[in-house]
């Protein structure tokens, strides 16, 4: 006779859930680096572009020419500002789960692609250097003529589509990463922990005044 093959039970949890189903998951930590690493790189490339000149030309003023430049703050202060909110929502990550997490993620991409699109459009515009040229010769209608554009635009514009990554990877993999620990809760979120963990402390008599401040640290009341 053929020995028929003898099967494990699967075994469950007392809600019901497959044991391999309702272990954790562990925390995808090398897509949190790299979000990390995208943001802080991008922003600092944003920000590096911002003080850079992005445009130059001349204006005529009597007999002479005078040369006239505008750096990426100049042109527009939109993309240094929405790099600064890229850093803060990396911040935020930490602090926020599930739908929160998911928020901060839609709001680094939306910073990114702000940064980008203002990037690329003050790569090709003059709206900026002719200010400066009116400036400089006190008119108002004055222009600038011989206007060129350096490559910084299209470094910010870069660093834009790094925050935006940043941000997509957010949404993509946020879910598996790990949050703000445990110790830094709300002291109410301390006292709503299982009676079980207050079980194992230690009993009344053998408790020193020490136990008693980390019990009352933990939320919990050391009398009962």
């Amino acid at each position: 006779m053929t020995a028929l093959p003898v099967t494990e039970p699967e075994t469950e949890t007392p809600d019901g859930t497959p044991a391999e189903d309702a272990a954790p998951r562990r925390p995808d930590r090398r897509s949190l680096a790299l979000m990390l690493l995208l943001t802080v790189v991008g922003a600092a490339v944003v920000l590096l572009a911002a003080g850079q000149t992005w445009a130059h030309g001349s204006v005529a003023f009597q007999t002479t020419r005078l040369k006239v430049s505008a750096s990426g703050s100049e042109t527009s202060g939109l993309p240094g500002a929405l790099a600064l909110v890229a850093l803060a929502a990396a911040v935020a990550v930490f602090t926020v789960r599930g739908v929160g997490r998911a928020v901060v993620g839609a709001l680094l991409a939306l910073a990114g692609a702000g940064v980008a699109v203002t990037a690329l459009l003050a790569a090709t515009g003059d709206g900026a250097l002719d200010s400066k040229a009116a400036r400089a010769v006190g008119l108002t209608k004055a222009t600038a003529t011989g206007v060129g554009h350096t490559l910084w635009p299209w470094v910010g514009a870069l660093g834009g589509v790094l925050l935006l990554l940043g941000g997509l990877l957010v949404l993509a993999r946020g879910r598996d990463w790990p949050g703000m620990s445990a110790r830094y809760d709300a002291p109410g979120k301390a006292a709503g922990r299982p009676r079980g963990a207050a079980a194992k402390r230690a009993t009344p008599d053998q408790e020193t005044p020490a136990d008693l401040w980390k019990a009352m640290d933990r939320g919990e009341d050391p009398t009962r």
